[in-house]
């Protein structure tokens, strides 16, 4: 069996000042756009039979840049709904809730359509593209299953494919344009490689 590959999206004008970024559907900026370049010949050396990616533009565009073929769009792999923090900073946050914690304290309700979500909420989105992964290894001839994604989303999936609860994904810090896998030892899910760059 293959292994999980996580790429999260490159660089944004929000990754950048620090805006909790979900539903705004931001371009990479130009050093976004070379970082996933920058990933296609770490991906040309793997077999992969399944590539997934979220909706967002950022996310689809790194795709394109970083080589992969074929790509299957899933909504489930959009961002943690940050609900009214969406554009905002933890900073700006930390203004009238100090000490908050998105990891643990959550959102606050958005505008229609954007009610935000708890942890657990994510983590049951992640339980539903874990599914999907584990059908398209048992349809696969052995490849990579890939998943283009967000930090926070990516960050709750691995926690949950480690048998962790959606919350420990705040142990998983994720960097833009990067790579993480997750593998298999002794029947267990492990995690094999984080946070690589090309």
């Amino acid at each position: 069996m293959g292994e999980l590959v996580l790429i999260r999206h490159g660089e944004t004008e929000w990754t950048l000042s620090g805006q909790h970024t979900s539903y705004t559907d931001l371009p990479l900026t130009p050093h976004g756009e070379e970082q996933a370049g920058s990933l296609a010949p770490l991906l040309a050396s793997r077999h992969i039979s399944a590539v997934l990616t979220s909706p967002m533009r950022r996310a689809r565009h790194t795709a394109e840049l970083a080589g992969l073929k074929q790509t299957r769009i899933d909504p489930d792999l959009r961002e943690w709904d940050y609900g009214g923090y969406e554009g905002v900073t933890s900073r700006e946050i930390h203004r009238t809730r100090p000490g908050w914690d998105l990891w643990t304290d959550g959102v606050v309700p958005g505008p229609d359509g954007h009610p935000g979500e708890t942890a657990e909420e994510v983590g049951d989105r992640a339980d539903r593209v874990l599914a999907r992964v584990d059908a398209a290894f048992t349809n696969s001839e052995g490849g990579d299953v890939v998943l283009v994604a967000h930090a926070h989303f990516l960050r709750v999936l691995t926690a949950r494919r480690l048998g962790l609860r959606a919350a420990d994904g705040a142990l998983f810090q994720l960097a833009t344009g990067t790579v993480g896998r997750l593998g298999i030892e002794h029947g267990r899910h492990v995690l094999t490689a984080w946070n690589r760059l090309p």
